[in-house]
């Protein structure tokens, strides 16, 4: 695979180092500033390309994984569906559910192949979670828990557009625990509806919220919790819980934690639960994640191109994380339950 990063800031090097990891070819790069682009264009030895057009627009390139903001999400999918070039997108995929739904049909009307980045659903725990709910392990779901409770420090939210609504589209829900409302439509399925509180600002100068609480109901009847925080110093490892009647499974960070289920170590022997506990999490650090779930993203998204399938974390699963983030960002501003509709 011929690669093309557009974005250089830190998140783009974790991905160039998964790329060189897996092999693939980083080719280009670009960024709005020249200095940074061209710095990380020697590092990586790859190409800078002056603007983002041109760069969607270079020669020979299997896709574009876009690292810029997600307030600029928009402009590179239809710079790639003009020459019908497949793109790969950081959460969130938008800050707003217009752009998002202009992104999915100009992708869809193209014939490219859209993913979004939500790597945290190849973690090894996630994907027996997702195999041992489906054969019934923990019983009927009662109830899909997430807790994200991190630490960023003032430096982090130093730029103005950090924690902004017009630029990141929020605080500590949208760009640090989407992952998390992601696993839970994942392993839980659809939300039908939410009710949430916040705080603004809490411990940070920043316009969004660094403290959220929302209820959550889904489709199938399960209920759930969800609460994200950038406040709560020093930072701790987020975690998933996962209720059934016949038990239940914790994943902390990327490690599967707990897990009580009735009766099913001799009935699953050959599927046991990996159960481990040295977790890594960006709880305080941002770049203190591993990467082996970015390479299989981009595995399963580099196979997604070859074959023509869908891959596993589409643009639709990045709408549906979206929508349930800014469902919770309206139950709070008018003190409400709001309904989804997706």
């Amino acid at each position: 695979m011929r690669v093309g990063l557009l974005g250089t800031g830190a998140i783009a090097n974790k991905h160039a180092q998964a790329y060189r990891n897996l092999g693939f070819e980083l080719a280009a790069c670009s960024n709005k500033s020249e200095a940074r682009g061209r710095e990380f264009a020697a590092r990586w030895n790859c190409e800078f390309v002056g603007d983002y057009e041109a760069l969607c627009h270079s020669p020979a390139l299997d896709y574009v994984d876009v690292c810029t903001f997600p307030d600029f999400h928009l402009p590179p999918v239809l710079a790639c569906a003009e020459i019908g070039r497949h793109i790969l997108l950081q959460k969130p995929m938008a800050t707003n559910l217009d752009d998002a739904q202009c992104i999915l049909e100009a992708a869809h009307k193209a014939g490219i192949v859209l993913g979004v980045v939500s790597q945290k659903r190849f973690d090894d725990p996630i994907i027996f979670l997702k195999r041992a709910l489906a054969a019934g392990r923990l019983g009927k779901l009662i109830e899909a828990d997430a807790y994200v409770k991190w630490f960023r420090s003032d430096e982090y939210y130093s730029r103005p557009i950090k924690g902004s609504w017009e630029v990141e589209g929020g605080g500590a829900l949208m760009n640090q625990a989407i992952h998390q409302v992601d696993l839970l439509l994942y392993l839980a399925g659809p939300l039908e509806r939410v009710q949430a509180m916040w705080q603004i600002g809490a411990r940070h100068r920043i316009e969004a919220e660094d403290v959220v609480n929302a209820l959550l109901g889904f489709r199938s009847g399960i209920t759930g919790v969800i609460q994200a925080s950038t406040a709560f110093w020093p930072g701790y490892t987020e975690r998933i819980e996962i209720h059934g009647t016949k038990g239940s499974a914790i994943v902390s960070g990327d490690r599967l934690t707990s897990w009580d289920a009735l009766n099913d170590e001799e009935a699953n022997a050959a599927d046991p639960a990996p159960v481990e506990q040295d977790a890594a999490s960006g709880s305080s650090d941002p770049m203190a994640i591993r990467l082996t779930s970015f390479e299989r993203q981009f595995t399963d998204f580099a196979a997604a191109i070859r074959s023509g399938r869908k891959p596993l974390t589409d643009g639709e699963a990045g709408y549906r994380a979206l929508e349930a983030v800014l469902a919770v960002y309206t139950a709070c501003r008018e003190s409400r339950f709001v309904q989804l509709t997706s």
